[in-house]
């Protein structure tokens, strides 16, 4: 792992050291994490297989994907504090319907502290269209000893 000064760390790296992977949600909505550092996390996801009753991209799954990059940010930049980073609060907007291909999603880092980390996170679809726009905030906790 590494704080927000190293430069960002190759995907693959990354989840070969976490001990579930990408988690069994994750992998069900077909996430793809692209670029990863703290201070900004890109990834994808599809949108078939994602969709509510009506075709459209579910505003869960895209909650999930937003909530999952604003986590690796944060987890990498509590890491370089010695602490975890758990999950307070997030909200979304969703701005307009995605009904196939691929959205991307990008965490920007807006708050790096001792104590917490908040990202801003768009979603857009494959013309670039924002379909939503997320805020999640994360607490920094001590790490377990031992």
């Amino acid at each position: 792992m590494t704080d927000g000064n190293a430069a960002p760390l190759d995907p693959h790296e990354f989840l070969a050291a976490m001990p579930f992977g990408m988690g069994g949600l994750n992998e069900k909505l077909g996430v793809e994490l692209l670029e990863i550092s703290a201070e900004r996390v890109v990834g994808t996801m599809p949108v078939d297989g994602n969709t509510q009753p009506y075709g459209l991209l579910h505003g869960g799954a895209s909650v999930a994907l937003a909530e999952t990059l604003g986590s690796v940010g944060s987890g990498l930049h509590a890491h370089g504090l010695g602490k975890l980073a758990v999950g307070v609060d997030i909200n979304a907007t969703h701005h307009r319907a995605a009904t196939s291909g691929i959205v991307t999603g990008t965490a920007t880092a807006i708050h790096l502290g001792r104590t917490s980390a908040a990202y801003e996170v768009v979603i857009t679809n494959e013309d670039g269209k924002r379909v939503c726009t997320s805020r999640i905030t994360c607490a920094l906790i001590p790490a377990p000893q031992g």
